[in-house]
């Protein structure tokens, strides 16, 4: 047997070893970016709801009819 053909420090333990500490970082990295664009949305959805008026306020209209024109009826 020779040594070191056994142990953990050959090549491909280390690469694994080196993409299992990768993938962590990389899931917090996606993470906090997926957090900053739901804030980012929800701070425009906010914005956007605060911007416009409320709708169903009272609304009051005026107008002038003309004068009806009285006929006569002769009979």
């Amino acid at each position: 047997m020779t040594p070191g053909a056994d142990s953990p420090r050959n090549g491909r333990d280390l690469n694994r070893r080196r993409r299992a500490r990768r993938r962590p970082l990389r899931n917090k990295l996606l993470l906090g970016l997926a957090l900053v664009v739901a804030f980012a949305v929800g701070v425009a959805l906010g914005q956007a709801l605060h911007d416009n008026p409320r709708p169903g306020g009272v609304q009051t209209s005026f107008r002038t009819l003309p004068p009806l024109t009285a006929t006569t009826r002769s009979g």
